[in-house]
């Protein structure tokens, strides 16, 4: 039985998707050369694909430049107040409505930055919140 069992798992995980893997490895390959990501360790190389998990809430703070704003007027810092107090998933949450991605290119997290910007409406209080993905701008109503 355990050689049946063996052999039925090395058919099901090996050699039933061999030539669709070997497929997909050849056109993978075609783009994305070998030779290339062999200078990165596992970790590097699973950050650069996927993007950082982990953040530094502080250093994206710091990192923010500011459009129509000034980094200490009012609504700056009640923005930052209420953002620090948010929970990880709700921040992360943030990360996706400005970019489009919950989780920051993987090569950049030092230098990740976005703009906050007036959204320079009549009303502000009738104004919620929107982005810029493309170009990571928030526009924040005062």
């Amino acid at each position: 039985r355990k050689e049946f069992v063996d052999l039925y798992v090395n058919y099901v995980f090996n050699e039933s998707i061999r030539k669709p893997f070997e497929d997909f490895m050849k056109g993978f390959l075609r783009g994305c050369p070998a030779r290339t990501w062999m200078m990165f360790l596992p970790v590097e190389l699973q950050i650069l694909l996927q993007g950082h998990t982990r953040y530094d809430w502080n250093l994206l703070q710091k990192n923010v430049k500011y459009s129509q704003y000034e980094r200490l007027d009012q609504t700056i810092r009640n923005f930052w107040t209420v953002f620090h107090k948010l929970p990880e998933e709700k921040k992360k949450m943030f990360i996706a409505f400005l970019t489009g991605s919950d989780r920051i290119p993987g090569n950049v997290l030092e230098h990740f930055t976005f703009t906050i910007a007036d959204a320079k409406v009549e009303n502000p209080d009738e104004f919620c919140p929107s982005a810029s993905t493309c170009r990571r701008i928030l526009f924040l109503p005062r």
